[in-house]
């Protein structure tokens, strides 16, 4: 992969695997499930070619990483808990961070814990959404899009597991990976995934058998467990945020999703993010790019354009 580097470093009492790239300011990249460092892999080569050093780790619980057992050791202050130690360990005081889906969301509790530790953000897919202190969050979506809702049908430790067993991680993996379908995935009980033999789906041009062999490979290695556990601790999340109840996220950020992505078409995001809601909780919020025609993958299918996105936003810090 054009001269990027890995290596193992310890942070908060775990083994974590990191790819790295180039001389300069930190760029820390977060990615989301079902995926790995490797989601980063464009993005890695652009930012070292513009004199940044870019870094992006396999989070707890995915690929190389160590994955502890229980689900409660993958809350948000565990996974920040992760990054500040890393970012410590790279020397940095401050980093430039890029987040996408559940990196995102990681990305923003960044924002939220330790905004001393981060220079500017740029969000990908995911808004930041404040702690609704009412109602937790699988009871939420239980109400509003029922137990089909696949974030609630993550929840049950080994059930998920044991369906994706079935049809086959690279199977499972392409199907995700290339679904376009706006509004909130859903996974009804008989065949989850929607998987038809015939025809087979075809893979998109941004995204390679040879893509899809190193994520179907490194998910049979490790297992689904690890990124299954996030979802898992959404309620602990919950009830460990409640002393931010109220906080503003107080970062400069840049936020880009695709008119197309299963989350911007969540009902209520889309409103939220264009209301002004959205500004109101992240005063330095910066800008807000809508691509059209893009889905959830944004990062990989719109590689070059995101690039441009993060390159322009970065370098006036």
């Amino acid at each position: 992969m054009e001269g990027i580097e890995h290596r193992m470093v310890s942070v908060n009492g775990i083994k974590m695997h990191v790819a790295e790239k180039g001389q300069g300011p930190v760029v820390l990249f977060l990615h989301g499930f079902p995926e790995l460092w490797y989601t980063w892999r464009h993005q890695i080569i652009a930012m070292a070619s513009h004199g940044y050093h870019a870094v992006a780790p396999d989070l707890r619980g995915y690929s190389d990483s160590e994955a502890p057992a229980s689900f409660t050791s993958y809350t948000c202050l565990h996974v920040v808990g992760d990054l500040v130690a890393l970012v410590d360990y790279l020397g940095a005081d401050k980093v430039f961070l890029v987040g996408h889906d559940w990196g995102a969301q990681i990305g923003w509790y960044m924002c939220l814990f330790r905004p001393d530790r981060v220079k500017a953000y740029v969000s990908l897919t995911v808004p930041f959404r404040p702690r609704n202190p009412k109602i937790r969050p699988i009871e939420g979506m239980r109400a509003f899009f029922g137990d089909d809702y696949y974030m609630c049908r993550f929840q049950k430790p080994g059930e998920i597991e044991a369906e994706i067993a079935r049809l086959g991680s690279k199977e499972v993996l392409k199907r995700i990976l290339t679904d376009r379908t706006p509004g909130p995935p859903c996974l009804p009980k008989e065949n989850p995934f929607g998987i038809k033999a015939i025809p087979p789906i075809p893979l998109p041009s941004w995204f390679s058998e040879e893509d899809l062999n190193y994520y179907a490979r490194k998910y049979d290695e490790k297992g689904f467990t690890g990124g299954l556990n996030y979802y898992r601790a959404l309620d602990l999340n919950w009830e460990l945020t409640a002393p931010w109840t109220g906080e503003q996220v107080r970062v400069p950020v840049k936020f880009v999703v695709g008119d197309l992505d299963m989350v911007y078409t969540t009902p209520g995001v889309k409103e939220y993010v264009d209301s002004g809601a959205f500004k109101k909780d992240v005063p330095c919020l910066e800008d807000i790019v809508i691509i059209e025609g893009a889905g959830h993958f944004i990062n990989q299918e719109k590689a070059e354009e995101i690039n441009n996105y993060i390159v322009d936003f970065i370098r006036k810090f």
